[in-house]
């Protein structure tokens, strides 16, 4: 997979309170694109991150309904991915490195 493929795969961390936990732990999140499978988000995770995953979880979160000027909407579904790490290894978020 190449370098591309990857920044489109994994569009974005998620910081929140509960990934903020589950990093403690070892696990981390991320918004990736509809499209990706678990196979390519782990490939992308251990080459943007020189890590090694040991599982990956993933789920669509579905858009929710919303109004806007009275008029009904509807927010775009997206995907987010729970990746846990092997044991020892950890991603600085802020700086994007292991």
């Amino acid at each position: 997979m190449g370098k591309e493929r990857m920044y489109q795969v994994i569009l974005a961390p998620l910081v929140t309170e509960k990934a903020t936990m589950l990093s403690e732990k070892g696990a981390y999140a991320f918004r990736v694109a509809l499209d990706a499978d678990k196979r390519e988000i782990k490939q992308a995770v251990e080459g943007l991150f020189g890590v090694s995953v040991v599982s990956v979880n993933t789920l669509v979160m579905k858009g929710k309904t919303k109004r806007f000027r009275g008029r009904p909407g509807q927010r775009s579904d997206w995907k987010k991915a729970m990746v846990r790490l092997a044991e020892g290894q950890s991603i600085d978020l802020t700086t994007g490195l292991s």
